[in-house]
């Protein structure tokens, strides 16, 4: 087992009766009309409008710490195009909870499939976080939580990744606490690797904030990585580039 337990995130794709339904509220984030069948970048799909004011609520938990939140959260601003606006609007695209468990977000405009996140419902959860809890780990779960909010996926499912997993050791170790993850959520979130013809990618980057700290257990090779608590220099570029400047920031409807 690692010296530390793990807490991974879950990566919240949507089940595939839902693909529709996501495609069709990015395409009316983008003004694009009915999604083509031939359109290849489904998960560059998931980005949100460039300039665009997202709209975040605290469904509960304690203003204490929905203010550290939003601190941190902020940063990504700093290096994209896009507004976080923290407040209370009922129709809020981005819903965040406590009471769940882990930690998880919806991908980009998934949150706007009103079939899987209900309008009441959160598409980000922080599980236990409290006043108590750490500010590296506020650092490093709020900034890779409101990564895949701006459409960003796992680092290690990176195209040019190329990690060789001790499979055995990984469902080994993800299976027992605090995670309980059965093999099949394992296999999603760690083992897949997204394909380069529905990505948006860099070189792989073992600095990304999107990337899970693993063990050396966890590669036939002893590879290993750092936990992240920052944005890389890769992270901030990157992000710059699916969120460029100079376009005007949408109106809040």
């Amino acid at each position: 087992m690692p010296e530390e337990p793990i807490h991974a995130c879950i990566d919240r794709i949507l089940p595939r009766e839902l693909a529709e339904a996501a495609r069709a509220a990015n395409a009316l984030e983008h003004g694009l009309g009915e999604p083509s069948p031939f359109e290849a970048a489904v998960l560059a799909q998931k980005l949100w409008k460039a300039g665009r004011t997202l709209r975040i609520r605290f469904l509960d938990g304690d203003p204490a710490v929905h203010a550290k939140v939003e601190a941190v959260a902020q940063e990504w601003t700093r290096h994209a195009n896009i507004k976080l606006q923290f407040g209370n609007d009922s129709a809020a695209e981005i819903r965040i909870s406590f009471t769940q468990p882990g930690y998880w977000s919806a991908l980009g405009t998934d949150a706007l499939v009103e079939e899987f996140f209900g309008a009441n419902e959160p598409t980000m959860n922080f599980g236990g976080f409290s006043t108590a809890t750490p500010e590296s780990e506020y650092q490093r779960v709020v900034l890779h939580e409101f990564g895949h909010a701006l459409g960003c996926i796992h680092e290690h499912q990176n195209p040019s990744a190329g990690i060789r997993w001790n499979k055995e050791v990984v469902y080994r170790d993800l299976g027992g606490p605090p995670n309980f993850w059965p093999r099949e959520t394992v296999d999603h979130n760690v083992f897949r690797a997204y394909g380069r013809d529905i990505t948006q990618f860099t070189s792989f980057d073992p600095k990304s904030i999107m990337l899970y700290a693993f063990p050396q257990a966890w590669t036939l090779d002893g590879m290993t990585f750092p936990s992240n608590s920052q944005l890389s220099q890769t992270d901030k570029e990157f992000i710059k580039s699916r969120y460029p400047q100079g376009r005007p920031t949408a109106a809040v409807v």
